[in-house]
C-alpha cells in the first residue's frame, strides 16, 4: 500500500485566490500591494525562482520589484538598499533572496528589514515575536507545513510531532507554530543520536535538513504522516527531498511530494503575506505605487 500524496498545488491555488481577492479589495480603495525582492547572485536556479515569484505576483495583481544588485554587490550596498526599501511607503513586503555574495553576512542584513514588511520572517525580531505570541510573519516555508497539515485535516493537537532540523528558517519557527496548535514537539538534529528514537513514536514527522534520502522507511512506524521540506538538486539536475520515497511510501500513511509539495505553498504564502502586510500598514503609507519594474 502506497502513502497518500499530499500535493501542495490545490492548497497553493486556494491561497493565491485569497491573495488575489484581498489585492483587488485594496485596489478598489486606491492601494496597490508591492513586493520587493533583493537579489545579489548569478545562480541561475535562484534567478529562475525569483522570476517565478514575479510572474505569480503579476497574475494576482501584486506589484513585484526585482532589485538585482549583481553577484559582486557589497554588504554596504545591500544594507543601503534594504534600509531604503524599508522606509519606502510604496513597498509593503521585502525578501532578501539567498544565496548572497561571499563575505556578505546575511544575519546582519536581515535585521534591517522592517518587521512590518518582513514577509518571510527573516528579521530576528519576527522570530522573537513569534515565540511570545505577538503578531509577526512566520517564515513562509514553516507556515506552509502547518497549512498543509490543516488543509488535509491532519490533527496535531495532543499528537507527537518530530521536526528533523533546527534551522531558523524552518525547524525553530515551525516548532513554535506547532506548539501554538497544542502539538507535543521534538526537535531532532545532528547530535540527537539515532533518528528512529524520535521519529518512530511520532504521529507526524517533518524533515527539513537538506540531505537526500535522510529519512527512510525504517525510521517510521506505520501510519505516520511525513512532510518533506527538503529541496536537493542531484547531479542529473533532478529535484528530490530529504525523504527516501521508495522506502517511506510503503510505511507512511501520507507524504508530501518533492517537487509539488511544500515549495508551491511557500510561494503562494509569500504573496499572501505581501497583501496582508499592505492591509495592515497605515493608509497614508499605501499610496499607489508605480508599475512593477526591475531596478
Amino acid at each position: 500500500m502506497s502513502a497518500e500524496l499530499l500535493s501542495g498545488k490545490p492548497l497553493a491555488d486556494l491561497i493565491k485566490q485569497r491573495a488575489q481577492e484581498q489585492a483587488r479589495a485594496l485596489e478598489s480603495s486606491g492601494r496597490h500591494p508591492v513586493l520587493a525582492v533583493v537579489v545579489a547572485t548569478d545562480d541561475e536556479s535562484t534567478l529562475w525562482y525569483v522570476r517565478s515569484i514575479e510572474r505569480a505576483a503579476e497574475r494576482l495583481g501584486i506589484g513585484c520589484r526585482i532589485v538585482d544588485l549583481g553577484s559582486e554587490a557589497t554588504e554596504q550596498v545591500l544594507a543601503s538598499v534594504l534600509r531604503d526599501l524599508s522606509a519606502e511607503p510604496s513597498v509593503n513586503g521585502i525578501i532578501l533572496q539567498t544565496p548572497l555574495p561571499a563575505r556578505v553576512r546575511a544575519d546582519s542584513l536581515v535585521g534591517l528589514i522592517a518587521p512590518e514588511k518582513d514577509i518571510d520572517g527573516a528579521n530576528p525580531l519576527s522570530l522573537g515575536r513569534l515565540a511570545v505570541g505577538q503578531p509577526a510573519f512566520a517564515p513562509a516555508t514553516a507556515r506552509s507545513v502547518v497549512e498543509i497539515l490543516d488543509h488535509y485535516e491532519v490533527p496535531v493537537a495532543g499528537r507527537n510531532v518530530a521536526v528533523v532540523g533546527r534551522s531558523a528558517v524552518v525547524g525553530k519557527p515551525l516548532s513554535l507554530l506547532l506548539l501554538e496548535r497544542d502539538a507535543t514537539v521534538t526537535i531532532c538534529h545532528s547530535k540527537s543520536g539515532p533518528l528512529e528514537r524520535y521519529t518512530q513514536p511520532a504521529d507526524v514527522v517533518v524533515v527539513a535538513v537538506g540531505r537526500p534520502g535522510l529519512l527512510k522507511g525504517g525510521h517510521l512506524s506505520p501510519e505516520t504522516v511525513v512532510v518533506d521540506v527538503g529541496t536537493n538538486v542531484l547531479p542529473d539536475g533532478s529535484l528530490v527531498g530529504d525523504v527516501d520515497e521508495a522506502s517511506v511510501t510503503g510505511v507512511a500513511a501520507a507524504l508530501t511530494p518533492v517537487p509539488g509539495g511544500v515549495g508551491s505553498v511557500t510561494t503562494a504564502l509569500l504573496l499572501l503575506h505581501t497583501v496582508e502586510a499592505a492591509s495592515r500598514q497605515e493608509p497614508a503609507q499605501l499610496a499607489a505605487a508605480a508599475p512593477a519594474a526591475r531596478i
